[in-house]
C-alpha cells in the first residue's frame, strides 16, 4: 500500500529548535520539531511520562525536554533517554522542496484515543 502524504507546512514555518502543533480531529495532536540542521521530526504531542505537551519543551540536538518534568525524549524514535523509560508515538515525515509532509493514514489512525 503506497503512502499518501499531506502537506503540513514549510520547513521555515517551524522555529529552529522549536515545534509546531498539527491539530487532529481526534485527540492527541502531533508536534513537528526542527533541529538546527533543519532535520524534521514528528511525535505525538504527549510525553510518555505524565502526558506533558512536548511541543512546549526545549529542543536541543535531536531531543526535546518535556516541560513538565524535564524528561528527555529522542526525536528520531520518540523514546525517553535512560534512566527514564517509555516512548511516545513517532510519525513518518517527508521533506521535499522545503515542504513538510506527514502520512495521511498515520494522522488518521496512529495513537487515537477512544
Amino acid at each position: 500500500m503506497s503512502q499518501e502524504w499531506q502537506i503540513i507546512c514549510r520547513v521555515d514555518d517551524i522555529p529552529v529548535l522549536g515545534a509546531r502543533v498539527v491539530k487532529r480531529q481526534a485527540k492527541t495532536d502531533v508536534a513537528i520539531f526542527r533541529s538546527t540542521e533543519d532535520k524534521i521530526f514528528a511525535l505525538l504531542d504527549k510525553c510518555p511520562h505524565k502526558g506533558g505537551p512536548l511541543s512546549q519543551g526545549i529542543v536541543f540536538g535531536e531531543k526535546v525536554a518535556c516541560p513538565l518534568h524535564n524528561w528527555n525524549i529522542e526525536l528520531p524514535t520518540g523514546c525517553a533517554v535512560s534512566p527514564d523509560e517509555g516512548c511516545t508515538q513517532k510519525f513518518n515525515v517527508k521533506v521535499e522542496a522545503d515542504q513538510v509532509y506527514l502520512c495521511s493514514h498515520e494522522l488518521l489512525t496512529l495513537a487515537i484515543e477512544s
